[in-house]
């Protein structure tokens, strides 16, 4: 395993914890205000994206980039991973009978996540990793960190 494979394991791993609390807190918000299943997608999305985004846009902002290009950046390395994780975890969430339906105190519901964003988590690792091979997605983010302590 080199660097890259480390790196695209590590960006794939910020961006299913960012799609993990958007999801839940997606769900628990749609579940709480009432919504139905293509509402509450579309917030659990939305909320996935602003958690992916936010934490690398923390991690960026604190290796001293200014606000505009860490934004830049955010956009640039996480747009990819969390289109293709949401893709895969509402797919599967959409496949699984039920899954929708079950609430937030359902086996059925957890479950179903877990393995969801366990087969995006697999299904965007290559991803990243193909991005960064390429200097994109988290190779710009990782660049940065590096430059402060070659080895």
């Amino acid at each position: 395993m080199d660097a890259t494979w480390k790196t695209a394991i590590t960006a794939t791993r910020h961006c299913l914890t960012g799609c993990a609390i958007g999801e839940v807190l997606g769900m628990v918000l749609a579940t709480w205000w009432g919504w139905h299943d293509a509402g509450s997608i579309a917030l659990s999305v939305a909320l996935a994206f602003f958690f992916g985004y936010l934490l690398t846009f923390v991690g960026v902002r604190r290796a001293g980039l200014d606000v505009r290009t860490a934004i830049r950046i955010a956009l640039a390395a996480d747009t990819v991973s969390i289109l293709v994780m949401e893709i895969v975890d509402n797919g599967f969430m959409l496949a699984v009978p039920g899954a929708l339906d079950a609430t937030l105190g359902d086996l059925l519901f957890w479950a179903s996540l877990a393995a969801g964003l366990a087969i995006a988590f697999v299904v965007t690792v290559p991803i990243n990793h193909a991005m960064i091979g390429r200097g994109r997605g988290h190779a710009v983010v990782h660049q940065m960190h590096e430059g402060h302590h070659h080895h």
